[in-house]
């Protein structure tokens, strides 16, 4: 195997974890309905559940009795119930009734950690980093979702890689001999890079399959011999932790991140059709429109799951082949993979820096409020280990 050494003064990528202070996609909104239902987002196990007004709420999915899943249960009065001894859990995270509590004893004062969590666009949004800090920060959110002038289909990416594989593989608009008929697109010139805050912009040139300006224009997905090759813009965005990308006037595509672990991945392929090219379908009622969305809702499904099993495949080799010889580094020649390596360093060195003022801030409490110099180091030592066990 031969590939570029790896370079000892920079991170390894493919070891690096996410960023926890953003907003991550861990399910479709339909899917939690009367039951709970357990996500995974980098390692940890959470319950997801409606309460009698149907609002979402995210609880550790860990029963502080016994700590078997609080997924397995139902909920019981806007609380989740174990299903193992019945112990009931309110949306704080704390013990609210066990069954079988005897007249002289209280509740247990065990608590569990619950998540910021929101249910916007069609999607369940969770921000597992402070929770004071949820607030402050804004899920990218797909403004298209539910505008009437837009025709959305989505499908679900799930991959036993790292995160960074596929963002660099949705950032690389060189790879579409590999899609060959499946893509949208053809022959892309990179014509300007950007990197501020906590973005990489990466802007094309392309010549674009499709035009959608007659009512008729959705069949060209379908009827390649329809299709009419014209230059489009095709902008490609990495939004840390999402990605987001245009293609001309009218298409849209969004992937919305939940990284399971360094090795397994999962997100959600948001496709966009814009029908802004037709005045007249605007005039007519909205309740029509709206039908016409409805009806026309993941049209392009198959197309988006075409491409995914596609890029599945090659991504999986490249983890593989990582994990084989994770000292061989491959000679990329694309200046927006290297652009986003350096993003998701950063956002990684962000929260490693967070941390670390966390730890010794509480290492120095310590030490302040001891004064045994000895067993003050001994403390703060283990303070900073556990800090580092963290995110």
């Amino acid at each position: 195997m031969t590939a570029s050494p790896l370079i000892s003064s920079q991170p390894d990528v493919r070891q690096l974890g996410i960023n926890p202070n953003h907003w991550y996609v861990v399910a479709q909104a339909n899917e939690v309905k009367d039951k709970p239902v357990s996500v995974v987002l980098w390692d940890q196990a959470i319950a997801l559940y409606r309460d009698s007004q149907g609002r979402i709420h995210a609880l550790e999915d860990s029963c502080p009795h016994r700590f078997v899943k609080l997924s397995r249960g139902k909920v019981v009065e806007d609380e989740l119930e174990c299903a193992y001894h019945g112990w009931r859990i309110n949306a704080a995270g704390e013990c609210a009734a066990v069954p079988y509590l005897a007249e002289n004893q209280k509740l247990p004062t065990c608590k569990i950690r619950c998540y910021p969590v929101k249910e916007q666009d069609g999607f369940i949004w969770l921000f597992p980093g402070d929770a004071d800090l949820a607030e402050m920060v804004a899920p990218m959110g797909l403004p298209e979702w539910n505008h009437l002038n837009y025709i959305g289909s989505f499908t679900v990416i799930d991959t036993k890689a790292h995160f960074s594989y596929l963002i660099e593989n949705l950032m690389d608009m060189y790879h579409g001999h590999l899609h060959q008929d499946w893509q949208a697109w053809a022959d892309p010139v990179l014509q300007g890079l950007e990197e501020t805050g906590d973005r990489v912009d990466a802007h094309y040139m392309a010549q674009n399959y499709y035009r959608i300006d007659k009512i008729w224009s959705v069949s060209q997905l379908f009827f390649p011999q329809l299709r009419r090759l014209h230059p489009d813009p095709l902008d490609v965005s990495y939004i840390y932790p999402h990605w987001k990308s245009r293609l001309g006037e009218d298409f849209k595509i969004y992937c919305l991140f939940c990284p399971v672990s360094k090795t397994h991945t999962r997100a959600y392929l948001v496709h966009f059709t814009s029908l802004e090219a037709f005045p007249r379908l605007h005039k007519l009622p909205i309740a029509f429109r709206r039908f016409l969305k409805n009806c026309l809702f993941n049209t392009a499904r198959g197309l988006l799951k075409g491409l995914v099993v596609q890029d599945v495949a090659m991504i999986e080799d490249e983890q593989q082949a990582y994990l084989k010889h994770p000292e061989c580094r491959p000679h990329e020649l694309n200046r927006a993979l290297v652009s986003v390596q350096r993003l998701i360093r950063n956002q990684a060195m962000i929260q490693a820096t967070a941390r670390s003022r966390s730890g010794w801030d509480g290492a120095l409490k310590l030490m302040a409020e001891n004064h045994d110099d000895a067993l003050s180091d001994e403390v703060t030592v283990t303070q900073w280990d556990d800090q580092q066990s963290g995110w």
